[in-house]
């Protein structure tokens, strides 16, 4: 019921839209909204001490008029010029020749670029590396305190790196000994294999 109820009213008020329209745009003034009582009073006493208050509003006032034309605003808020630098750098880009060598970039050591500057108290990867790598050949010389001291870490941590983490070693055997190891195990293996019985026994 509700829904019929609804379509019938919008068909109500859209109903001679047009023509309602005509009438309202060729009246010659159209009907000021309703003022309230506190906005009439201050009208009534701004009326009483200046008659022609309601001709000047109405009227154009030149001297005022070039008074705004003389009057220029201009800022120097560095956001707006960093806006400002930033668009002509864009245009700049946008009219730079394209590359001519296609060729991918190289790509970082480790993987990403590596920081120019380090915070005291971090360090990159490959610092850490190299002091890790520096405590496993000579931990007597490269200690905690002394790679502490270094790089300006802390001791703390820098015990906990050393424990936790390790590189890997490469070791690449002398053929030599690869071959007289390959020569024992063979003499093991013909050593322990069964004789075979002789032919006809029981």
């Amino acid at each position: 019921m509700g829904k019929v109820m609804s379509m019938v009213a919008r068909k109500a008020n859209r109903f001679n839209a047009e023509n309602r329209a005509h009438r309202v745009i060729e009246r010659e003034k159209p009907t000021p909204a309703p003022k309230y009582e506190s906005n009439l009073r201050d009208m009534e006493r701004t009326l009483e001490l200046d008659p022609k208050f309601v001709d000047k509003l109405n009227k154009k006032d030149s001297v005022l008029d070039n008074r705004l034309k003389d009057v220029y605003v201009t800022s120097e808020d560095r956001y707006i010029q960093r806006v400002l630098d930033r668009q002509a750098a864009e245009a700049v880009k946008e009219e730079r020749p394209l590359p001519l060598e296609r060729k991918a970039p190289n790509d970082f050591e480790y993987g990403y670029q590596e920081p120019v500057r380090v915070t005291p108290g971090r360090c990159t990867l490959r610092q850490a590396l190299e002091f890790i790598n520096n405590h496993q050949l000579d931990a007597e010389t490269w200690t905690a305190k002394k790679i502490a001291d270094e790089y300006k870490l802390k001791q703390g941590h820098v015990e906990d790196i050393l424990q936790h983490f390790k590189t890997f070693s490469v070791y690449i055997p002398d053929q030599k000994y690869k071959d007289t190891l390959l020569t024992q195990a063979k003499q093991m293996v013909l050593k322990e294999r069964p004789s075979s019985p002789p032919e006809g026994s029981t």
